[in-house]
């Protein structure tokens, strides 16, 4: 189990509770973001501490080993939360559907009113959390993975930059918006260094050549 694990979960419990909290009061969002991410000077550090492997075997992959969306508080379930903290002015219903608001996709500035044009990305797919070193997890620990709302995992994007990117690493797919991939490489590193996942060499590589550039 991941060092970080145990003191993950306590404060994951108490961030879901303050973002479902505070959207019952207000109707808006505070953040209208991920948690962010570490420095440059910090990804760095963190992503000379991940493991460089190659990827491993996709064999037995299937998403329905990393159980998404949970429920998290109420009738909210991950995909809810996360659209109510990346939005603004966003309104539910009594069954915590986002009924209206605005949606920006960081990946590309495609704009909604409709929550159901956008996606939730994993930041670090699912597949490629699997061959990175999640296929020996529990599905337990790979369903905390996959609802994430502490670090910067989960982020509502447009449909269609979400599925360009599929489950592609950053050597094989960045943000089209240029001015993100700096924040992506390192939500990314922080992913991969909370949960102990490897990296392979081109992807380490651009990870690097993206923190250079921030």
């Amino acid at each position: 189990m991941p060092k970080v694990y145990a003191r993950r979960l306590t404060v994951a419990a108490g961030t879901v509770l303050a973002l479902v909290g505070t959207v019952a009061l207000t109707g808006t969002t505070a953040e209208a973001a991920p948690p962010s991410p570490p420095s440059a000077a910090t990804a760095r550090t963190y992503l000379s501490e991940i493991k460089e492997q190659p990827e491993g075997s996709s064999d037995g992959y299937s998403r329905d080993k990393f159980p998404h969306w949970i429920t998290q508080e109420g009738a909210c379930n991950t995909r809810e939360v996360v659209l109510k903290r990346d939005g603004t002015d966003v309104k539910a219903d009594d069954k915590c559907a986002a009924v209206s608001g605005t949606w920006v996709s960081p990946y590309d500035d495609v704009k909604t009113t409709n929550a159901s044009d956008f996606d939730i990305d994993h930041v670090v797919p699912l597949s490629e959390a699997w061959k990175s070193g999640a296929s020996a997890w529990t599905t337990a620990h790979r369903q905390d993975f996959a609802n994430d709302l502490t670090h910067s995992q989960l982020v509502a994007v447009s449909s269609s930059s979400n599925r360009s990117k599929g489950d592609k690493d950053p050597a094989n797919w960045l943000p089209p918006k240029t001015s993100y991939r700096c924040e992506y490489a390192r939500m990314w590193i922080w992913v991969k260094h909370t949960y102990e996942l490897t990296a392979d060499s081109a992807e380490k590589a651009k990870l690097k050549e993206l923190l250079d550039g921030c």
